[in-house]
Formats: structure tokens, C-alpha cells, sequence
């Protein structure tokens, strides 16, 4: 798997899909999720919720709507919008991702730091469960993933976790 990093507007990948970190009631209320609702347009909200409860560990993949990506992976870190998120949430989430990508043959896909913004998990910790999950994770799809922030402190400690952890 090739990994890469963006400092990019998520909502500006043209990418078989992204990654809406989410929570369990597919409400895309806050950062990232909601930011693909407000430019993908509310159909996507509305397919998420229709698929909701979706446990963290668990993804659902609904249509991006007006994006340039093609399908967004919605992977809970949270059971309700608000809640903090833990690493281990993080470490989940992103593990699911990868599984729905992979199960959908998505060859590239787009993933935020998960839980760092309004899920205040620490950014750092994430990092390094998101680029450990990513290394674990020995399926054909995605052959590439972004690691994409418009935040550089989070791109810092994604690019930190990248060059500290083992392939």
C-alpha cells in the first residue's frame, strides 16, 4: 500500500472514496463529516442515517453525492455526535475503513485524521493507531491511500507516525 500526505480540503479528493469519520447515528453534525454533507449535499446525511446504528469498529459507504470522491466511508469513533473519542476508537475506525475499502475494491481512498478534531483525541496517539492500522492491513485494496488535514499539526504527527512506525 502506498501512503501519502496532503495538506488538502478532503472534500476536494477526486478518490474512489473518503472517509467521514462519523458517528454511530450517522449525523454528520461537526468537522469533517460535515463539511462532506454541507458540499456533497444532504442525501448523503440522510443514506447514513438510513443505515445507522453503526457501531464504532464498523463502516457503512454510502454515495458522495456532489463531491469529486466517488463514495464516502462512514466510520463511527463516536456513539454520538459531541462524545470524546478515544485511541483506541480511532484505531478501530480506521481499521474499519479499510476493510469496507477493501471490501468494495476502492483503489484509493482518502482518510482525515480521524477523532482529532471535535473528538479531541490526542493528535499524536491517533497518528500512530491510524498509521499502525494502516501497516496491519495486508488486502490488495486500497493500494493507496491520503492522509489528508488542512490542519499541519495534524499532518505533522501523521508524517512522524509514518516515519517512526515499522512498515
Amino acid at each position: 500500500m502506498q501512503i501519502h500526505l496532503a495538506k488538502s480540503d478532503i472534500t476536494d479528493m477526486a478518490v474512489d472514496a473518503v472517509v467521514a469519520p462519523a458517528n454511530s447515528l450517522g449525523i454528520m453534525g461537526g468537522g469533517v463529516a460535515a463539511a462532506l454533507s454541507r458540499k456533497g449535499g444532504p442525501l448523503i446525511q440522510r443514506e447514513a442515517m438510513s443505515l445507522a446504528p453503526i457501531a464504532v469498529g464498523a463502516a457503512v459507504v454510502t454515495n458522495a453525492g456532489h463531491l469529486w470522491a466517488k463514495n464516502i466511508i462512514h466510520a463511527p469513533t463516536m456513539e454520538e455526535p459531541g462524545l470524546k473519542v478515544s485511541v483506541e476508537s480511532v484505531r478501530r475506525a480506521t481499521r474499519a475503513a479499510l476493510l469496507a475499502a477493501s471490501q468494495r475494491g476502492f483503489d484509493v481512498i482518502a482518510l482525515p485524521g480521524l477523532g482529532t478534531g471535535l473528538g479531541g483525541a490526542d493528535p499524536a496517539e491517533a497518528a500512530r493507531a491510524m498509521v499502525n492500522e494502516l501497516r496491519a492491513h495486508k488486502h490488495p485494496h486500497p493500494s493507496t491511500v491520503w492522509l489528508v488535514d488542512t490542519n499541519a499539526q495534524i499532518l505533522a504527527h501523521l508524517e512522524e507516525a509514518l516515519q517512526t512506525t515499522s512498515p
